[in-house]
């Protein structure tokens, strides 16, 4: 909210300073970008307890399933600046410092004793927790643990303690734990579950490994999936040779470190530059001078403006319907099993990145939803109407504000509906038939082998 001072009117009507004031034409202009802000929103720094929409349903209803997509904790840069020394950034897990968590040192204690853990293929090699004084390329930070550790204590309050979603002799077939194969990924899901079910049974933990970042499993086929992401990623090129300020960043900073200034966009530096600032390290200097904050946020800026092209433009969505759909209808599946009564996969998690779940937001149609911060999760409630249970609704949440409404497929039942939720039979036409419609098919192999744009 901007405030904007008003000079007191005089009693003839007249204003006494006259000043030029332009309001923004709330129907056409967007708001104007704030990069910092929005770089703080993305870090997602863990300070003050978070308020959340998570669990709330009239008293008749009864939580039958949850499940959680969530994106990893802080980690550190997968891209390095080049000839500039690396943040200065420690991951070994240390109590004592900021920022921490009550559960922290007996999580330390417990990963440790994980050996006991089905964790399938290439995951058994990965370690549980972060534990490099200095820390490696994309690996899981403190900070990153911590977040984690908050997102599950918050789903325990609210699902274990108030829903009783599971009971203490819960059972390994009531959890469905998926992971990529990144350390970051494993860990932040381990950290997750530690402080949802605190001091869990090793041999209940059966973790599955997904190879593709996009959880298409068996369906991953899909050449005009790969069509719409070329056109999409064609797109932010064209975007990004039009930003003159940009250009002007990129040559300076290239001078800076002394590169060519392709080598320095090559190197993805807001990728680099968001780690020093989430953890409040300087920016990188030479004997030809520093990057500041200027730097970053032309380039933040641009990043924002980025993503809010793709969303007026339609090629990233059409991306995102194919490539999210194999996921989607897993889900779909699930609570399909579950509303007819089987006890099985109640709570589950999948552990991924920015790059699953963005896409996922997308599809769904929920565009107002900023790109995916570190810790990010969105859950999927399944809901039981304890007047009428053989009718059962779902309810979406992106971290814990209520999007449900948000989503092309129950926008118009909302209002025309009294009900806080969305039928569960909308979620399914949407996934099984609706998604499909805008490519002239019926089905997933179809729209994803035939031309139709």
């Amino acid at each position: 909210v901007h405030l904007i001072p008003v000079n007191p009117i005089r009693e003839d009507g007249l204003n006494p300073k006259s000043r030029k004031r332009i309001m923004p034409d709330l129907l056409t202009e967007p708001p104007a970008i704030d990069p910092v802000y929005e770089a703080h929103v993305y870090c997602n720094i863990p300070t003050i307890a978070e308020r959340s929409m998570e669990g709330h349903a009239p008293h008749y209803f009864k939580l039958v399933a949850v499940q959680v997509l969530i994106r990893h904790g802080d980690r550190y840069p997968l891209y390095a600046i080049p000839k500039t020394k690396r943040p200065d950034i420690d991951c070994m897990l240390l109590p004592g410092r900021k920022p921490s968590h009550p559960q922290l040192e007996a999580f330390i204690k417990h990963m440790g004793r994980g050996s006991a853990a089905q964790l399938d293929g290439s995951l058994s090699s990965l370690p549980r927790y972060p534990s490099h004084s200095v820390c490696e390329m994309g690996e899981l930070t403190q900070t990153g643990v911590v977040q984690h550790l908050r997102n599950g204590q918050l789903l325990r309050d609210i699902y274990i303690n108030k829903h009783k979603l599971l009971l203490s002799d819960w059972t390994a077939k009531q959890l469905y734990l998926e992971t990529t194969g990144k350390s970051r990924t494993l860990q932040s899901a381990l950290a997750l579950l530690y402080t949802f079910l605190p001091d869990f049974d090793w041999k209940k933990i059966n973790m599955r490994h997904q190879w593709s970042t996009i959880f298409c499993s068996g369906s991953c086929d899909c050449p005009m999936r790969n069509h719409y992401l070329e056109e999409e990623q064609r797109r932010q090129y064209s975007l990004r040779v039009k930003n003159g300020d940009l250009e002007k960043i990129y040559v300076d900073m290239a001078r800076i470190v002394g590169i060519p200034t392709r080598q320095l966009r090559a190197s993805n530096p807001i990728d680099s530059l968001l780690c020093y600032f989430c953890h409040n390290v300087s920016f990188p200097c030479t004997k030809m001078g520093c990057i500041g904050m200027e730097h970053f946020k032309v380039i933040k800026r641009h990043q924002l403006e980025d993503e809010r092209e793709r969303q007026e433009k339609k090629l990233y969505f059409l991306y995102a319907l194919l490539a999210t759909h194999p996921l989607l209808n897993q889900t779909v599946n699930r609570l399909q099993r579950i509303a007819e009564g089987k006890k099985e996969e109640v709570f589950v998690l999948y552990s991924a990145h920015d790059v699953t779940l963005s896409p996922v937001l997308s599809a769904l149609g929920i565009t107002e939803a900023r790109f995916p911060r570190f810790a990010a999760r969105l859950v999927f409630e399944l809901w039981q109407d304890g007047k009428r249970p053989k009718e059962h609704f779902i309810r979406i949440l992106y971290n814990g504000a209520d999007v449900t409404f948000q989503t092309s497929f129950c926008k118009d039942y909302y209002q025309r509906s009294s009900k806080p939720m969305c039928p569960l039979e909308k979620f399914i036409s949407f996934v099984k038939r609706d998604m499909f419609l805008i490519f002239n098919s019926t089905n997933y192999y179809d729209a994803c082998h035939r031309r139709s744009l």
